[in-house]
């Protein structure tokens, strides 16, 4: 079970609330993300709490799912108000439209309930769509980029049938940099109060 899946598993049964880890970045009105800060928090709890119980190498904290729906409730935080700030600044700058507008998300984040959780709230409150890939789509770079091949072809999108003349780039631009754009703008994410589930509230 990979890092990101075990914290999912263990969060299901925890409780967010005894530990508060907060969103990173809060005082940068950016879309940036950096999760150095959280890591550090949780570490800094991880080995307190080591320390407390003397626990030995290979034994699980007795708090462990309490801090893994804290670092999972965090993670989501930050991404859904970047997400959101980037939403803003789209809509305000007119560089996407407000009717059809889709959001989507792939990668082993998409394969989170959680955090796809915060994002849904996100594009209904924009009112964006939001498309994730299943999960079993969303963990393997190799079957990530093999899907995405064939859903072009169904379409008859941007499929080569011939490579002669293409130049291959190590490094492929993503197009032009707007960040400090976006910094200078300086959206404020307006708080949206939700449930995520009976037991977890998470402020947006």
């Amino acid at each position: 079970m990979s890092g990101g899946k075990a914290i999912e598993h263990l969060a299901q049964q925890g409780n967010r609330l005894h530990y508060e880890l907060g969103a990173p970045m809060r005082h940068h009105p950016n879309c940036n993300f950096s999760f150095s800060g959280l890591r550090s928090n949780a570490t800094r709890i991880i080995m307190q709490k080591e320390k407390e119980e003397g626990l030995q190498e290979g034994h699980l904290l007795s708090c462990v799912t309490d801090i893994a729906a804290a670092v999972q409730h965090a993670v989501a935080l930050h991404i859904a108000q970047r997400t959101h700030r980037a939403i803003l600044f789209c809509i305000r700058s007119g560089i996407l439209s407000q009717t059809n507008a889709t959001l989507v998300v792939s990668g082993g984040v998409a394969s989170n309930q959680y955090i796809q959780r915060a994002l849904q709230i996100v594009t209904d409150a924009t009112n964006f769509n939001l498309l994730c890939p299943p999960p079993r789509l969303c963990t393997d770079n190799g079957v990530m980029i093999a899907w995405n091949g064939i859903e072009r072809m169904r379409a008859g999108l941007g499929v080569l049938h011939s490579t002669d003349g293409i130049r291959y780039e190590p490094k492929a631009s993503l197009g032009i940099d707007i960040s400090e754009q976006v910094g200078q703008v300086a959206i404020k994410v307006p708080s949206l109060e939700v449930s995520l589930n009976e037991l977890s509230t998470i402020n947006l």
